[in-house]
């Protein structure tokens, strides 16, 4: 039986926090936008698409990619310097390899996934890249989930998993009908987590491990 993992990136492999926190500041000063919220709703929105987290953030809807626009320019000059390689995350996708075929399943843009991955010398992990502009629907829809295993050539009844922080990728990964493991790295709550699946650890790396196991004893 064939092992896949698919892993989610913000708050599962990198903290990018602050490269995120900073740039929304950032757009809404281009924008001149008085934002009266604080850092901590923008990190509860963390893991939805931009044009979603604007919206939730009061920005009406016809002038969110507006926003999206200003932030991107931003974010892919600050990005690599204002993000961290989550610890444990590079012996993770090690350890993983050995066992499974890994890819990256994020509503980051893929433009700019491909650089931080490679920033942190870990693309070569990964067949495929699923970010934002592939997909019509992003997570928590199935689609891009689904998506990357059609394009990895996946065929049904292989040991299929998605690791992710919050309760979109379980969502995500439910829908897909494969497997999920919640990591407390990132951004999620447990409770929500455990809400959506029977698996969660602390970080990828003991998400690999509860892997591994498991797929030993199947």
């Amino acid at each position: 039986m064939e092992n896949v993992i698919l892993f989610d990136l913000d708050g599962t492999l990198i903290d990018s926090t602050d490269a995120i926190v900073s740039t929304f500041h950032h757009s809404f000063e281009v924008m001149n936008y008085q934002y009266t919220g604080n850092d901590e709703d923008i990190k509860s929105l963390i893991g939805y698409p931009l044009e979603i987290m604007y919206m939730e953030l009061g920005i009406e809807k016809e002038l969110a990619w507006d926003y999206v626009a200003a932030y991107k320019q931003r974010y892919k000059q600050i990005s690599t310097k204002k993000t961290l390689l989550l610890e444990n995350a590079k012996e993770a996708l090690e350890k993983a390899s050995k066992f499974a075929r890994l890819s990256v399943v994020t509503t980051k843009t893929g433009a700019y996934t491909i650089p931080l991955l490679e920033h942190f010398d870990i693309l070569k992990y990964f067949e495929v890249i699923t970010g934002r502009e592939h997909v019509e629907n992003p997570k928590p829809h199935p689609e891009p989930i689904l998506k990357t295993l059609n394009q990895m050539n996946i065929k049904k009844g292989s040991n299929v998993w998605m690791v992710g922080d919050t309760h979109l990728d379980l969502i995500s990964a439910n829908g897909a009908e494969i497997n999920c493991v919640g990591v407390l790295c990132g951004y999620g709550k447990e409770e929500d987590l455990r809400e959506l699946t029977n698996f969660v650890t602390s970080n990828s790396l003991a998400a690999v491990e509860l892997i591994q196991k498991y797929t030993l004893k199947t």
